[in-house]
């Protein structure tokens, strides 16, 4: 697991240690205690060293925050997530709970978030702001989606370019035409593997078309 969250010296989550609890199994424990956890609690796991404990709080956090949601009582959660945001520090992490509650959240909202998020110095951060986009998404509201993709082209970082791809194969699926008029737009100053990622789910024919509009001598 330390290799696979590539956690070595110089990696993106250096010093990240993990106790090899599987992701099932937290889930299990978040959904059975979740009632019977406070804020307190949350932010004592957020802060561990542990991936594991980061990572079933947030599941906590999550849960917490569907079942307050629906009363209208959610903010405090979403508040409690911003606030604590710095601990939402590797991509399962973000994949989590992005879209889940601050997208969920933003819904009928002003999203201005997104874009502070999006120029932030934290890839994590980028990345919330792009993954929580997925929840727009599934409504066929694909604006913000392509503006922090604009806004993010050129970001350094392949966890940024696997989570646009990732963002614009989903919106695809759900409407293929805005997504195809985007990548027409942009698909030559696209790094690859944001490209690849985002044309993965096309016809063979459709991929090659915009593999070269990347390199004009794309050879499948």
């Amino acid at each position: 697991m330390a290799s696979f969250f590539k956690t070595g010296k110089g990696d993106y989550a250096e010093g990240d240690i993990f106790h090899g609890i599987s992701v099932p199994d937290q889930r299990l424990i978040a959904k059975k205690y979740f009632l019977q956890a406070d804020v307190v609690l949350i932010c004592e796991l957020l802060k561990s060293g542990y991936h594991e404990e980061r990572l079933t709080a947030l599941f906590i956090l999550t849960y917490l925050f569907e079942s307050a949601n629906k009363k209208g009582e959610g903010k405090k959660y979403v508040e409690l997530y911003l606030q604590e945001i710095k601990y939402v520090n590797n991509w399962d992490l973000v994949d989590a709970t992005a879209y889940k509650i601050l997208g969920k959240w933003l819904e009928d909202k002003d999203r201005k978030i997104l874009y502070q998020l999006a120029s932030s110095n934290s890839i994590w951060e980028n990345r919330i702001a792009i993954v929580a986009t997925y929840h727009f998404i599934k409504k066929q509201d694909f604006k913000d989606l392509f503006q922090l993709s604009t806004k993010l082209l050129s970001h350094p970082h392949d966890l940024i370019h696997k989570a646009i791809g990732w963002m614009l194969r989903e919106a695809w699926k759900v409407n293929p035409g805005p997504v195809e008029n985007f990548l027409s737009q942009n698909a030559s100053k696209m790094p690859r593997t944001m490209l690849r990622y985002a044309i993965e789910k096309m016809r063979d024919s459709t991929r090659k078309y915009y593999m070269n509009l990347k390199n004009p001598t794309f050879k499948d």
